[in-house]
This record gives structure tokens, C-alpha cells and sequence, in this order.
């Protein structure tokens, strides 16, 4: 065992796992999670915060991690989960279900951020790991290309809401069409956007369509 220069973390080259998240703040859509263990004997350029990457960037990283990562795994939490259980420990749920669906056990996990799932095995929390180690910043990327991806599944299924644009985050575009649709089976109605627009729409009192004069 050696030691890495970030806050003197144990690293054991072989199997350690990085993890993050993405898909915490958006007021639509899953949750995911990634876990990846790199190879050490195939190194990847490259690696960072998949938040600081472009698209174009981001994809074909993610195809390099697939093909030379010792082992990777992508996991989520469902909508109703995340408004079961809040969004963080739906996150925590998701960054369980990746690091167990993973081909190898990895000796110890490095994972984005300050708070820790329970695992089985050794966890550390790293504040901005996503820009300082490897492991988390590929796992950053694959999450954050798996659930773009899963964003325009929801698009394809309910398209007035434009998900391919905004990725289901609370922009001006997507507050817009929240008023003027009201929430979809896709929405965390947990969050406070989505629930004030169930809320007026509850309010608003329905008025029949007047009859066809013939």
C-alpha cells in the first residue's frame, strides 16, 4: 500500500473504486450513480470533473472508461424514491447499488463530495474529488452521460417539457413549461418548484368547456 497525495488517502492501485453522482439538483428524472476502478497498466488522458468537460468530450471519455476500466457499474434511484427518502439518501442508495453491481470488490472506495454511503468495505469522502482523482472523476463522467442519456428517453416520452434542453434542471425554459404543463410522472414532487405547481393547478378551479351551438 502506498499513499496518494490528497489528504494522504490509502490507494491500493489494483482496486480502488471512485464514486459519484449526478443528478442530485434537477427537478425531473433519476438519480444515478457510478463506481470505477481503473487500470492502472491503461492509464486515460484526460480525466476531470465531468462538469468541466464538453459533450463531446464527456461521450468519448466514457467509451474509453468502458473499455480499459478494471471494472465500472452505473446505478439509480428512481423518481419515487428520490421523493421516498429525499434526494440524499437516494443518492446514498444509488452509490451502493453501483459499487455492488460491480465485477470485482474494490478494497477501499473514494467517493465525491462529504457525506459517505454504508458500505462494506473502507469509504473516504473527498471534497471536489471529482477534480482530484481519477477514479471519481470517471465515475463522474459515466454518471453524468448515463442519466444525459436517460433525459432523452424522457424527452422522447413527454417532449413539451423539453428535457433534451435543460436536462431536467430548473431553468427558465423548464419552469415555463412546468407552469404551463404541470408535473409529469418524471418529476420529483418532492422539490419545491414541482410541488407549488401541483399545488396552483389543485387551486385552479376547472372550467367545463362550453357546449357547441348548432
Amino acid at each position: 500500500m502506498n499513499f496518494s497525495l490528497f489528504d494522504e488517502i490509502p490507494v491500493f492501485p489494483d482496486l480502488l473504486c471512485g464514486v459519484d453522482e449526478a443528478g442530485r439538483g434537477p427537478l425531473a428524472g433519476a438519480v444515478f450513480a457510478a463506481a470505477v476502478i481503473l487500470d492502472p497498466a491503461r492509464p486515460i488522458a484526460g480525466l476531470r470533473d465531468s462538469k468541466k468537460l464538453s459533450e463531446a468530450k464527456r461521450d468519448a471519455l466514457a467509451l474509453q472508461i468502458q473499455e480499459q476500466a478494471l471494472a465500472w457499474a452505473v446505478a439509480q434511484a428512481s423518481v419515487e424514491e428520490v421523493d421516498q427518502l429525499n434526494i440524499l439518501h437516494a443518492s446514498m442508495l444509488a452509490m451502493q447499488r453501483a459499487v455492488a453491481a460491480l465485477t470485482l470488490t474494490p478494497v477501499m472506495v473514494l467517493v465525491d463530495g462529504n457525506r459517505r454511503p454504508v458500505l462494506p468495505m473502507p469509504v473516504e469522502a473527498i471534497v471536489k474529488g471529482d477534480d482530484k482523482i481519477e477514479a471519481i472523476s470517471a465515475a463522474s463522467i459515466l454518471a453524468k452521460t448515463v442519466r444525459d442519456a436517460d433525459m432523452l428517453r424522457l424527452h422522447a416520452i413527454y417532449p413539451q417539457y423539453a428535457f433534451d434542453q435543460h436536462k431536467g434542471y430548473g431553468t427558465a425554459l423548464h419552469l415555463e413549461r412546468l407552469s404551463a404543463h404541470g408535473p409529469c410522472e418524471a418529476h420529483r414532487k418532492s422539490f419545491a418548484p414541482v410541488a407549488a405547481s401541483l399545488q396552483a393547478r389543485e387551486l385552479t378551479p376547472q372550467i367545463d368547456a362550453a357546449p357547441a351551438v348548432i
